[in-house]
């Protein structure tokens, strides 16, 4: 075990319950193997987290190096299994709420780089109630095909809207949410080579106008309480289903999305861009027994 290891200090927070294990590492100076994340991550057996954070200066990271005259900061973002994400919508404002807490930035607007380009924060200020909601420009979707993606569980089977944010989504309107099954394995997509590297499968009901519940299966994690790049997706195959293009109309849509962790508000505006807006919370800090980290 490196001595770098040794020091490993960790914070844990949640956006929407979907939460994270927090490393911060400004210097880039960690080596987190996948199998290390895995511990990490364990609700068991380590601190539990659908993913972790590794917070690292973007000039110290070769992947976000590019980045680093737009974003002083590369959100590092790793599934429960210890595997690499493109992008976490839920993630990025629990890794921009640190950085203020942490007072590495300043609250109001700011950059965070992820492996799918630089996101624009707003961290509204705190009120009465608590910290203020943050707002992440998510980038403009993307649906690229093919048609004719479906989506198995059990002997039930719905035709997908393939929806990248950055990442891959399969989105599929449900009677029931139920019907999702528990979720603890992949759902069945097929064809499988329209998603070569995995995907999250988002389940969705209506609730009323421009208001959704979902559910999801993020790949590499398993069911999580909240998916906060699935509820962009949500959002866009909802409004192209409901006849909504704001890039056709010039007018921004909004959609309320439930999700089992909490609601995320969700707005396409009439460039493509699309804006999540939601809570962000840091729980807890502290450090790893040395003698769990060496086993």
């Amino acid at each position: 075990m490196s001595e770098i290891l040794k020091g490993l200090r960790f914070l844990k927070g949640h956006g929407t319950e979907n939460d994270f294990v927090i490393v911060p590492d400004p210097d880039g100076l960690l080596d987190l193997p996948p199998a290390l994340v895995a511990r990490l991550c364990d609700r068991r057996a380590g601190i539990g987290g659908d993913g972790l954070l590794r917070v690292v200066r973007s000039a110290a990271h070769p992947e976000a190096a590019p980045m680093a005259a737009e974003a002083e900061w590369f959100m590092d973002y790793r599934n429960s299994d210890g595997s690499i994400a493109e992008m976490c919508g839920n993630g990025v404002r629990v890794f921009a709420r640190y950085l203020v807490t942490a007072g590495l930035a300043e609250g109001g607007e700011l950059a965070v780089a992820t492996r799918a380009g630089v996101r624009a924060v707003r961290v509204a200020a705190e009120g009465p109630d608590g910290p203020g909601e943050i707002t992440v420009t998510m980038g403009r979707a993307e649906l690229p095909g093919p048609d004719g993606i479906v989506v198995t569980v059990g002997e039930r089977q719905w035709p997908a809207l393939n929806v990248s944010m950055g990442n891959p989504h399969a989105v599929v309107f449900v009677d029931d949410l139920a019907h999702a099954g528990k979720l603890l394995d992949p759902p069945a997509v097929a064809p499988a080579a329209a998603y070569p590297t995995g995907v999250n499968v988002e389940f969705v009901v209506d609730r009323g106008p421009r208001h959704v519940a979902m559910r999801v299966h993020e790949r590499g994690s398993g069911e999580t309480r909240s998916c906060g790049t699935g509820a962009c997706a949500v959002m866009v195959a909802a409004a192209r289903r409901d006849g909504a293009d704001p890039a056709r109309t010039g007018q921004p849509v909004t959609y309320t999305v439930d999700l089992p962790g909490g609601r995320l508000v969700i707005t396409e505006q009439a460039d493509g861009t699309v804006l999540m807006t939601g809570p962000a919370v840091i729980l807890a800090e502290g450090g790893i027994d040395q003698r769990w980290l060496a086993g």
